[in-house]
């Protein structure tokens, strides 16, 4: 059934095992469908609307335990900020992350607090060796997630262009680790007032990755607001070691709620730099108001 949004409910239930968007193998369950028309002839700040509206209510009315709620819609501003404050995000449902798009609510949601990461002794004498930044290489943390030789790979260029967009938009960050100069690894996902929904990681020198997750939830944990939180999407036992745990759909869907009131933290609120010392500096949040300014 395709509802003005252009969004589909779906229909007979599959499975299938993709890489987590954080790098992590996971066995989900979705459903067939076909695609949907996106809107028309209607502004940008309606369609924003209409899509979270339509999220929103697919999401709440998932069933228990199934992970994907519609499928149809656009890789661009509106459909992929709409879906991040409804509580879904997109993944391509064809080969190698191709079309149709489909907008995943994992029941049950892996989630990170930041006060709650986890750095066993061996990682902190992994990290002695990197230099951290934030914003300074989107493109290139972008790319090594985008790595075709990688099992699972589904970022598309048009998920890349997209995700370019936020990132001139000022919602989407990346996190790079550096060791002599290098690129060793880095992650790269969006800020949405106290919500930061990673995306993909990736790493050239062991450790680097877990540094990068590590970096984030410090940076987001710079001021000590427990609203914050950092959605990894499927917990899997490696992201268990970091911290991350499991909530219910409906549990997540009150954390998002808390989280989207909180202050951006100040690390995505200056641009690009070099991590040295933990700001303390808070910008308010830019929630449904940005996400339609953005969008127009």
């Amino acid at each position: 059934m395709v509802d003005n949004s252009g969004l589909i409910a779906p229909a007979p239930l599959l499975c299938v095992t993709f890489v987590g968007l954080m790098g992590e193998v996971a066995r989900i369950s979705w459903t067939r469908g076909r695609r949907g028309a996106t809107l028309c002839c209607v502004s940008r700040r309606d369609q924003t609307l209409r899509l979270h509206t339509a999220l929103a209510t697919r999401v709440h009315r998932a069933p228990a335990g199934e992970d994907l709620v519609a499928i149809g819609g656009r890789l661009d501003r509106g459909h992929l900020l709409a879906g991040f404050v409804s509580g879904a995000f997109p993944m391509g449902l064809g080969p190698r992350g191709s079309g149709p798009i489909g907008w995943f609510s994992p029941d049950p949601r892996g989630v990170l607090r930041p006060s709650a990461v986890r750095e066993s002794s061996s990682m902190r004498r992994e990290r002695r060796g990197f230099h951290v930044t934030v914003d300074t290489a989107f493109a290139q943390v972008v790319a090594g997630c985008a790595d075709p030789s990688r099992p699972g790979r589904w970022i598309t260029t048009g998920y890349a262009r997209a995700y370019r967009d936020l990132f001139d938009a000022g919602m989407a960050h990346s996190v790079e680790v550096w060791r002599d100069g290098a690129l060793a690894g880095g992650l790269f996902g969006i800020a949405i007032g106290g919500l930061f929904a990673a995306e993909s990681k990736f790493h050239h020198v062991t450790g680097a990755s877990k540094a990068a997750v590590v970096a984030l939830a410090r940076l987001c944990d710079a001021d000590g607001d427990p609203r914050r939180v950092i959605d990894v999407q499927w917990r899997t036992d490696h992201l268990a070691t970091l911290g991350v745990t499991e909530v219910d759909r409906s549990t997540y869907l009150g954390i998002l709620g808390e989280a989207l009131a909180a202050p951006v933290p100040a690390a995505f609120a200056g641009g690009a730099h070099s991590v040295g010392t933990a700001a303390d500096a808070a910008t308010t949040s830019p929630g449904i108001a940005a996400l339609i300014q953005v969008s127009a």
